[in-house]
């Protein structure tokens, strides 16, 4: 059995930055806590709100938005 909240709290931890929650659907959302994309970083591939389907997904969503942050 999967712990939800127990996943959400381990995101929050290792992402500070997102906002995160679980649609009734099961995904896994995250939005950018106090950050507004500019229209540059957006086109360089910057999302203002992730999604995956379970926590590790989104994790490695994530990932790649941090990464591609530090080459904006």
């Amino acid at each position: 059995m999967v712990m939800l909240g127990y996943d959400l709290d381990a995101l929050r931890v290792m992402f500070p930055g997102w906002s995160f929650f679980i649609s009734d659907e099961g995904v896994f959302y995250a939005t950018r806590r106090g950050a507004q994309l500019s229209y540059a970083e957006i086109a360089g591939g910057l999302h203002q709100t992730v999604s995956g389907d379970d926590p590790a997904t989104i994790a490695a969503v994530l990932q790649d938005q941090a990464r591609m942050a530090v080459m904006a």
